[in-house]
């Protein structure tokens, strides 16, 4: 464009002998076909019989030249009369993408700027071309080539086509750690979303190089660094070298880990009156002697804005100061409590969620427009979006308004792909061969709504489910959901008899604290006992048949782990109760109580101490059907068959079950080189013991309360097809008629 101007502009500087003005009595436009020529004088802006500076004339040339109207433009005296030549730009007439697989036109289309009846020019078919580039660039394809086309049309019209070769993604071949020294890359590569190429991620989009993915990693592994006590801790460079044929990368990020401080003593001050500062010393989540963690600093930072906020101090900022001593590696930390400015919220403006609804971030806010600003509830908000999962990117940025007392909050996310499909073969001692298949959508319709169709089928058992969560209930902070489920169940070797299970059940949760939770349900279930051994046990025979069961039922839930996912500390406690009665054929009481404890120490080894106890009761003269007793064995007792301890039946050998049941033990979990997999060893050793069921005569049946115990060792692999436990028990104290095991391979979780 440059050189075109500059020509016409010399051009037009020659025809007026280099004078300095000249009186232009009048204006000829040649060549236009379809721009009116009012538009391009209303562009030049120069009057008929009146003198023109060479200024005012290179103006005009640059305002017209610039409308992208024209592809060539000239000016030229003649006398007094000035000459404007122009030949128009074409119309595009259609537009096109070829070769475009991976990406759909609509997408395509929404990015570029060049539309059908728009004016095509040279600069703007770039522009898309570079626009088209970047889309391929943030899903991984940096080889994609685009090469535009145009055909000429008649009427000055042209289709353009943008021909597009896609080319292979970009995968991360290696990621590189430079200055770790108190963690293996292994353990800094499970922490950060992107990983390097393996045929077992064929269905994962992880190991696709994603600039944004790369710096969001960065901020996962500060999180990590200091939530283990590394204050210090940051990121030097992240640097993604692009191989040379623009297929694969290699991630290098340099760390400079820094000194681990343990807290030595923590104070609270406060510069505002009447705070009683030894009650608020209650509210912090971290005690002198632990390991410094922002996070506890963080809900300590809350939970104390939370408490003054209670008392009345709607405007306070309650600051961590840390002071660190590196040469013991002690650390004192003061919470400084002072009065914060008096700002309220004007607006809470939402971008980047195409898909998702305003109101399903909206509701994650812990302060609404309106409310006194507080810099420690947006922190919380920011954690509590992000623990959606729904997003890769949230940022969250404050602005001022007009008005000095109000400010703007600005919430910009980058959503991601939040369904899952999921299909896995195998084989299980328990269940023998299997395949299983699944469909989840954690955010179904944008709504934040979970929607999963779950099958299973193998040799020994058949199962469906299909379940759907409401998380924000009529607008309230409470969950609601619906499950439909059906099972089908060969016991023939443990009790000679096969069961089908039908039925539904409704749910609702709701959280008191971020840590306790609980939920209530109501379950209405089909329980037929069927194909019963003429050689079954009498207890077995005369539960041939089908019941209907009608319960409600409710868990407390207190969960104080670091993860839900791979917990290597803290504790979980819940206790659930169940009655049946309302219709129906069953008349119980059940309580469940769980409780588990984890511990890691030199980083990688986790002591996980587990206890879980159970009882149910008839009543109304009603005894415990088959169906609804504890079974003991398997998962729940390693070493032991499943239903291999309890009540038995002398003659028929068949499991009875128990009215009541508990058992315990530790596990301790450990590497074993081979991280990179997701396999881990583990030691472990379990006791437990069966309750009698009801109305059972010891003339026919077996029984002993006392306590079994094995010991063993076991591996768990985190595979594409899900959680693999293989385990290896060993029976130390049992009796002569239990069913014992040594090996087996278990698919699914473990709490």
């Amino acid at each position: 464009m440059k050189k075109v101007y500059m020509a016409a502009l010399l051009s037009g500087i020659m025809t007026m002998n280099s004078a300095w003005a000249v009186q232009v009595d009048g204006i000829n436009v040649n060549g236009l076909q379809r721009v009116e020529r009012e538009t391009v004088l209303s562009y030049v802006n120069i009057a008929p019989d009146s003198n023109v500076s060479e200024d005012e004339l290179n103006d005009a040339f640059k305002k017209l030249y610039t409308t992208g109207l024209f592809s060539d433009v000239k000016f030229n005296m003649q006398g007094n009369m000035l000459n404007i030549d122009v030949k128009e730009n074409p119309i595009v007439n259609k537009r096109f993408f070829d070769g475009n697989d991976k990406i759909d036109d609509k997408m395509l289309e929404s990015e570029v700027q060049l539309a059908p009846r728009s004016i095509y020019s040279v600069a703007k078919v770039q522009e898309d071309t570079k626009r088209i580039l970047n889309i391929y660039k943030r899903v991984g394809r940096y080889a994609a080539v685009v090469e535009p086309k145009v055909i000429e049309r008649d009427q000055n019209r042209v289709d353009l086509i943008y021909e597009i070769n896609e080319g292979p993604l970009a995968k991360i071949t290696k990621i590189n750690f430079v200055g770790n020294k108190h963690y293996s890359d292994s353990d800094l590569q499970d922490e950060i979303l992107s990983r390097e190429t393996r045929w077992w991620r064929i269905f994962s989009s992880s190991e696709n190089y994603d600039p944004e993915k790369t710096n969001y990693d960065k901020e996962l592994l500060r999180r990590f660094y200091l939530k283990r006590g590394y204050a210090d801790f940051r990121v030097i460079s992240a640097v993604a070298e692009l191989s040379p044929d623009n297929e694969s990368f290699i991630i290098t990020m340099v760390l400079e880990e820094g000194q681990r401080y343990k807290i030595n003593n923590i104070n609270i001050k406060s510069s505002i009156g009447d705070v009683d500062i030894e009650k608020l010393k209650k509210e912090l989540e971290i005690e002198s002697g632990d390991w410094y963690n922002s996070e506890k600093v963080e809900k300590s930072v809350y939970a104390l804005t939370e408490e003054l906020g209670k008392k009345g101090f709607a405007f306070v900022e309650v600051e961590p100061v840390l002071h660190k001593n590196m040469a013991d590696g002690t650390m004192d930390i003061t919470f400084q409590i002072r009065e914060g400015a008096r700002i309220f919220v004007n607006q809470i403006n939402i971008t980047g969620n195409n898909r998702t609804y305003d109101e399903v971030i909206r509701r994650e806010f812990r302060l609404s427009e309106g409310d006194a600003f507080n810099a420690a509830k947006i922190r919380a908000s920011r954690r509590n979006i992000e623990n959606l999962n729904y997003f890769s990117k949230v940022d969250i940025q404050t602005s001022p308004t007009n008005d000095p007392s109000r400010a703007d909050i600005n919430v910009d996310v980058t959503e991601k792909s939040t369904g899952y499909f999921n299909v896995g073969v195998g084989y299980s001692t328990v269940n023998g061969a299997l395949v299983r298949a699944g469909i989840t959508e954690n955010n179904f319709r944008g709504k934040g709504q979970q929607l999963g169709l779950d099958v299973g089928i193998s040799q020994r058992e058949q199962d469906y489910n299909i379940n759907f969560t409401e998380p924000y209930f009529l607008g309230l902070p409470m969950s609601a959901g619906i499950d439909l489920f059906r099972t089908e169940t060969d016991y023939q070797d443990e009790s000679s008899y096969d069961q089908t299970v039908t039925g539904g059940r409704l749910r609702f949760g709701w959280r008191y604290t971020d840590n306790l939770s609980q939920s209530v349900r109501y379950t209405l279930k089909q329980d037929e006992i069927d194909h019963v051994s003429k050689h079954s046990s009498i207890y077995i025979k005369r539960e041939e048949g089908k019941f209907v069961d009608s319960s409600f039922g409710q868990t407390l839930v207190y969960d104080r782990r670091d993860s839900a996912i791979d917990p290597k500390d803290g504790y979980y406690l819940s206790f659930g109760n169940d009655v049946s009665g309302a219709g129906g054929d069953d008349k119980y009481l059940r309580f469940d109580a769980k409780s588990y404890f984890y511990y890691t120490f030199f980083e990688d080894f986790t002591l996980k101490l587990f206890a879980n106890g159970g009882y149910v009761t008839g009543y109304g003269h009603e005894d415990v059907r088959l169906g609804q007793r504890y079974f003991l064995g398997g998962s729940t007792m390693r070493g032991f068959d499943s239903s291999g301890i309890g009540a038995r039946d002398k003659y028929t050998k068949d499991a009875l079950g128990g009215n009541w049941m508990v058992y315990g033990g530790t596990e301790l979990i450990f590497p074993i080189g081979l991280d990179e997999v997701g396999i881990k060893g583990r030691t472990f050793a379990d006791i437990g013991t069966l309750g009698k069921p009801d109305n059972v005569s010891y003339d026919i049946v077996e029984y002993s309360s006392k306590a079994r115990v094995s010991i063993g060792f076991g591996f768990t692999w985190l595979s594409p097809m899900g959680k693999i436990d293989i385990d290896f028990g060993f029976p130390v104290v049992k009796e002569d008629y239990d069913e014992t095991e040594v090996f087996r391979l278990n698919f699914g979780a473990r709490l």
